[in-house]
């Protein structure tokens, strides 16, 4: 099993609405993107200086089904939507014994 997490800090503009829309996107991709074997969108309530805004832990049988996942039309969608909200991201890819 493949593990991808993603967390994501947005733009104060808007933010609120952004963080709601790309929340709703990002689990509309469950059922869309056939590789994709689960998705848990959450989003931050914590205040400390160091947390980000959202958070996707997405899991995959292969690292090929994470990589069909990378290029797949619904998911490419999203993350026009995300460039244009986001400040930055960093991302986690690790097996899963």
């Amino acid at each position: 099993m493949i593990v991808h997490i993603v967390l994501f800090q947005f733009k104060k503009e808007h933010k609120k609405a952004n963080i709601i829309q790309a929340k709703q996107m990002l689990e509309n991709l469950m059922g869309a993107v056939p590789s994709l074997k689960s998705i848990d969108v959450g989003l931050n309530f914590s205040e400390e200086e160091r947390a980000m805004d959202l958070s996707i832990i997405t899991a995959f049988a292969s690292k090929e089904d994470l990589d069909a996942y990378a290029v797949h039309p619904e998911h490419l969608k999203v993350v026009d939507f995300i460039k244009t909200v986001v400040e930055y991201s960093k991302v986690v890819d690790y097996v899963r014994n």
